[in-house]
């Protein structure tokens, strides 16, 4: 006989977030409003594009910091990480889609 028969079944693990939304889905959800509940989904059970999703805040984050810097580079840098985050911003709108 196995050593765990008659034992119950251990308990599914809990879901990643609670009621309260997982924050890191807060800007894919800004940028596409309308779809707020295909993302909250899509995250739920897809790793990579919930990790695509928290690239995002950190890109935006990352822009503003750029935005309020006075160095020479400024100007460069903004625009790569304008660049990033429209690709970001984009790979979630075709994840959503391809997934829809």
């Amino acid at each position: 006989m196995l050593a765990f028969a008659g034992r119950r079944a251990a308990p599914s693990p809990a879901p990643r977030w609670g009621p309260v939304m997982d924050r890191r889905l807060l800007a894919a959800i800004a940028h596409f409003p309308d779809r707020g509940h295909a993302i909250e989904e899509l995250a739920r059970w897809d790793e990579e594009f919930l990790l695509l999703c928290a690239d995002l805040p950190e890109a935006e984050a990352a822009l503003a910091r750029w935005e309020r810097s006075d160095t020479p580079v400024r100007e460069e840098r903004c625009a790569e990480y304008r660049e990033l985050v429209r690709d970001l911003a984009g790979e979630i709108e075709a994840t959503l889609d391809r997934n829809a």
